[in-house]
Order: C-alpha cells, then sequence, then structure tokens
C-alpha cells in the first residue's frame, strides 16, 4: 500500500501518519513512513529517540551535486533530469519500531515548480518511493501535495485527508480534493480528529457530504500531553490507537479488493 496523508496544520495529520505507520507495523507489514511535510516532526511524533540526527534529502548539497551531476545548483548549468535513487531510502532512513523513517524536506527557492538538481532529486526519489517501493508507505504530506506530480500520483493507493470539526479544516479538505483531481488521485478517503461527540461528527459528514470516510477519533487529552512531552501519541493514547487500528484494517481490506 501506498497512503498519502494531507491535511491543514493543526488537525493531527502527522499524530494519524505516526499513528497508522506504527499499527501496520505491528501487524508484520514493512513500513516506510516519509516525512514530506516542510514542517517536518514526523520523527517525533513517531518516538524515534534520534529523529533529529535525520538531514532533510533537500538539504544533502552533495548527494544533490553528485546524483545530478550538477554545480552547486548555480543557474544556466546542466544536470541530470533522471537521477539514480533506489539506494536512497535504505541508506538515509533510520528504523524504530519497526518503522523506517527518512524525510524530504523541501526546495527553499524559485516556485514550488523550480527545475532545479534539487527539486528534480525530491521527484525522482518520490517517483522511486511510490512507483517501485516494495514497503509499505507513508507519506506525512503538507496540504499542497507538492511532492507529488502526475506520474507519480497514479501510484498512490489512497489519499488520507486528516480533518478536524471547522469550517477552515473543511475547505482546505476541499482544496486538496480538487488538487489530488488534478493529478489524478481519485481514491480520496477523509479521516474525522478530534470529534468530541455526534454534533462534531454529524458536522463533518454533512459538510463533507462528497467524501468517503475512512474513520472517526474522538478527542483525546493523552494526545495533546504526548505533544507536551515531545513523546509518541500511540504509546499512550489507548482510544486513538483503537480507532487508528480498526481503519488500518479497513485500508487493508480495501487495497485487498483493489
Amino acid at each position: 500500500m501506498k497512503i498519502a496523508v494531507s491535511g491543514k496544520g493543526g488537525v493531527g495529520k502527522t499524530t494519524f501518519a505516526a499513528m497508522l505507520a506504527k499499527t501496520l507495523a505491528q501487524r508484520g507489514f514493512k513500513v516506510l513512513a516519509v516525512d514530506a511535510d516542510p514542517d517536518a516532526n514526523l520523527g517525533q511524533a513517531l518516538g524515534f529517540p534520534d529523529y533529529h540526527k535525520l538531514v532533510p534529502v533537500s538539504e544533502m548539497k552533495e548527494l544533490i551535486d553528485e546524483r545530478t551531476d550538477s554545480q552547486g545548483g548555480a543557474m544556466g548549468t546542466f544536470f541530470k533530469l533522471n537521477p539514480t535513487v533506489g539506494d536512497l531510502p535504505e541508506k538515509l532512513s533510520l528504523e524504530h519500531e519497526g518503522v523506517r523513517l527518512m524525510v524530504m524536506g523541501t526546495v527553499q527557492k524559485g516556485g514550488g515548480g523550480c527545475i532545479c538538481p534539487a527539486s528534480t532529486m525530491l521527484k525522482a526519489l518520490m517517483s522511486h518511493l511510490v512507483l517501485l517501493g516494495k514497503d509499505v508507505l507513508i507519506l506525512d504530506m503538507e496540504a499542497g501535495l507538492e511532492h507529488l506530480g502526475r506520474g507519480t500520483a497514479r501510484g498512490v493507493d489512497f489519499l488520507v485527508v486528516v480533518v478536524e470539526p471547522g469550517r477552515r479544516s473543511v475547505d482546505t479538505a476541499n482544496h486538496i480534493k480538487e488538487l489530488a483531481k488534478d493529478i489524478g488521485l481519485t481514491r480520496i478517503l477523509v479521516v474525522g480528529n478530534k470529534v468530541r461527540g455526534e454534533a462534531d461528527k454529524e458536522y463533518l459528514q454533512k459538510s463533507l457530504a462528497g467524501f468517503t470516510f475512512l474513520g472517526f477519533i474522538e478527542y483525546d487529552t493523552q494526545i495533546i500531553e504526548a505533544d507536551m512531552k515531545a513523546a509518541c501519541p500511540a504509546h499512550t493514547a489507548e482510544k486513538a490507537k483503537m480507532a487508528v487500528r480498526d481503519m488500518a484494517q479497513r485500508l487493508v481490506e480495501m487495497a485487498t479488493k483493489g
């Protein structure tokens, strides 16, 4: 399975991605979790003790220059558009409790679609992970789906949009759906997070009537406490863990059915 997770900042997207990755790893799947959000904190949510040691791929200038045959990314220079990246997921990731973690980073120049060695490297690596990787892949994306192109998107099995009860979160979900449609992502699921009761659930179902809901996670103070301690929520938030376990089962069943 290849699963991209997106949503407005602060809705619990990274927490869900981390809990899903750990749940699938506990079921025996080989899982690679990729932090593709510029505000990278998936390693913390996964409980990696040394996540800070992982340098984002976008900041590995020597590696990028070597693989793209570029000269420091200077304007007007020639470079490879198809760098070799197949060995990088193993080399550039860390493993903890059955989950491997890699941090992509983002390109801090020009526009989101700039053609430069760094962006070329990230796109090639993402394409390899989605189209050729053999692990279960969990992509913690930003709301803009920056790293996914048309060709890459065809290899993603599900786009999971995490939402919370609130107009801005709902609006972001609709925006993500439009972006996904533009690149050919059609299997879009919604996870309602921070749900305080039936009224919140009904609000989300009514506001996002055109979406398929994967499930709901109740508002849980244990998740907040884990975040304050920079700890892994999957170790303490039992209700959320059970909800994600049920959603993981649904994803496996849906993927099996095709």
